[in-house]
């Protein structure tokens, strides 16, 4: 079973940036595909982008142009560039394998990395 553990989070002011990253343990990394998740107080889980096992990458709308997904697979790491926060990507972020349609999590979650944008 993969398992995975999320660091990189921190307060920053709107428009600074911040790198996750997610290590996971097991075996068969590089055949998964992986995905970040945020979930705010307020809001429902939001998928924040997929990078598959191949590198091709795809972003929801409210992160586009800002946020960056890269992986590697020998270092069975992803990680989340994030650049030019906003007070609304506030919250704990989460790794998982996107699974099915609707890329919800396929396996148990990790404890989050929280990200705080606040002036």
């Amino acid at each position: 079973q993969v398992q995975f553990v999320e660091s990189g989070g921190g307060l920053v002011q709107p428009g600074g940036s911040l790198t996750l990253s997610c290590a996971a343990s097991g075996s068969c990394f590089s055949g998964y595909n992986m995905a970040w998740y945020r979930q705010a107080p307020t809001r429902e889980r939001e998928l924040v982008g997929v990078i598959t096992s191949r590198g091709y990458t795809d972003y929801a709308d409210s992160v586009k142009g800002r946020f960056t997904m890269s992986r590697d697979n020998a270092k069975n790491t992803v990680s989340l560039e994030m650049n030019n926060l906003k007070p609304e990507d506030t919250g704990v972020y989460y790794c998982n394998v996107p699974t099915g349609a609707k890329r919800e999590p396929g396996v148990a979650w990790g404890q989050g990395t929280q990200v705080t944008v606040s002036s």
